[in-house]
């Protein structure tokens, strides 16, 4: 941005059921500069689609903004307002527009333009530009581009775009109906609520002469433009919600952090100019983040290098906090076990071990569940691949050198030492059949720090059923 001065930005989101990951992006650029200016972030909802205007997706829409750190506790927050309640205002300004004439009603159906055209993918003719129609039944409002000339938008992020103005139809203003276009509303109410900077996403940058034409139209100076690049996948394909994982309420429900999350999406487009650490808090990020920096190439939101993000977040959390950001995933409907088998004793004891081995939240229902079920739910993969062998002789061994050993890790390994050295097998070769008698699994937590847990009574259990699985099938 070549000025500093308070910026007052505006997210116009409109209400889909889901929240894209790519307005999340578009909104944390958006409140970074608003907070960096010491400006104002501006929500406003986009209802005017009656058929989108449900109460339930506008609360879904000020829940996920308040994950990312953006509400209304902040000074920086402002709204939200709504679209639907300023219809009025957009028909005044199309009526000016009208009167000083900038603007024409037309009659023309899209099948009657393709009839004269011929050709279904040009836009509006010009039909009824001079025919100086009123207002009527069946009548649009549109805007009379310039006959000749180029409409130039200016954009902090792509620097100057060329428009020519031949090849802007004559676009709606006012429906047939009596009710704005997108371009209209959004037009007239950035003007009436001062937004100074548009911030939003490339899709939208052919909309930028046509609104760049009604803020000049109506007299008013335009916006700083910046249009922020397209994400992709990892096969450079746009993200599709058809397709793709793209509502933030799949990561919430996965187990991202917020920080975590906010701190990839603000990477996606942008970084930091020393090149250093990319896991930046946010005070770094609003510090240093600047639109001129944003690049024009297409953003990949790597999940691999998300979840990796995550992990490094999850484990900088003070082991309170871990424990506290866990329960979510510890208790039904999401755990599988009754809510009064959870034992608070008993994850704290493994929280520490289980907090480096977590890349999400939502895995440690799968770490630790053999510590709430009655029995551990068995992976048939790794039982066939652990119970061959030696194993039967393996654990009826390693009950018996657990049934009087004292119940301390360090005893637990060297007993269980001496079982391998008997059978010819190293430890990890040893403890194989065990973890997956008692755990389910040949992969999790320490395995004897997590026997220490489970107790003794419940380990000598879950050997003797495995033991009782192989000899009887």
């Amino acid at each position: 941005m070549s000025a500093r001065r308070p910026a007052r930005v505006r997210f116009a989101p409109s209400p889909t059921g889901i929240f894209h990951v790519g307005g999340a992006r578009s909104a944390l650029f958006n409140w970074a500069v608003a907070r960096q200016t010491g400006g104002r972030f501006v929500l406003r909802i986009e209802d005017t689609d009656a058929a989108r205007n449900r109460p339930e997706w506008t609360e879904g829409i000020l829940r996920a903004l308040a994950w990312l750190g953006i509400g209304p506790e902040s000074e920086t927050f402002e709204g939200p307002y709504f679209q639907s309640q300023r219809a009025l205002r957009h028909v005044e300004a199309a009526q000016r527009l009208r009167e000083a004439g900038g603007a024409y009603y037309c009659g023309c159906t899209r099948e009657e333009v393709v009839a004269r055209t011929g050709d279904p993918k040009r836009g509006y003719d010009g039909h009824c530009r001079d025919l100086a129609l009123p207002a009527g039944a069946g009548r649009a409002l549109r805007f009379r581009t310039p006959d000749d000339g180029v409409t130039t938008v200016v954009d902090v992020i792509r620097g100057k775009t060329e428009f020519p103005n031949s090849a802007l139809e004559d676009f709606v203003l006012v429906r047939a109906d009596g009710t704005a276009t997108f371009l209209l509303a959004n037009a007239v109410d950035d003007m009436d609520m001062d937004i100074t900077h548009v911030i939003r996403g490339e899709e939208h940058l052919s909309n930028a002469p046509k609104q760049l034409l009604l803020w000049e139209a109506l007299g008013e100076p335009p916006p700083v433009w910046a249009h922020v690049p397209v994400i992709v996948n990892e096969r450079r394909q746009k993200l599709s919600k058809r397709r793709d994982k793209v509502a933030l309420e799949d990561f919430q429900a996965e187990g991202y952090l917020p920080a975590a999350m906010i701190n990839y999406l603000m990477l996606l487009g942008w970084g930091p100019r020393d090149g250093a650490s990319e896991i930046m808090p946010w005070d770094r990020i609003e510090a240093e983040f600047r639109l001129e920096d944003v690049t024009l190439s297409p953003a990949m939101l790597d999940e691999a290098k998300l979840r990796a993000f995550n992990g490094e977040y999850i484990r900088a959390l003070p082991v309170a906090e871990f424990v506290a950001s866990c329960r979510p995933w510890l208790t039904p409907p999401v755990a599988p076990w009754p809510a009064q088998r959870f034992d608070e004793d008993a994850f704290a004891a493994v929280a520490p071990l289980a907090q480096t081995r977590v890349s999400v939240l939502r895995e440690i229902t799968a770490a630790v569940d053999f510590l709430f079920l009655d029995a551990p739910r068995i992976d048939d993969q790794a039982w066939a691949k652990t119970m061959t062998g030696p194993a039967a002789a393996v654990l009826s061994d390693a009950a018996a050198a657990f049934q009087d050993a004292a119940w301390a890790a360090e005893e637990l390994r060297a007993g269980l030492e001496a079982v391998g050295v008997r059978h010819g097998l190293k430890l990890g070769k040893a403890q194989a059949p065990v973890r997956v008698a008692v755990t389910g699994r040949t992969v999790g937590l320490p395995l004897f720090e997590s026997l220490v847990v489970l107790g003794r009574d419940r380990t000598l259990q879950r050997l003797a059923a495995a033991l009782d699985r192989m000899a009887h099938g």
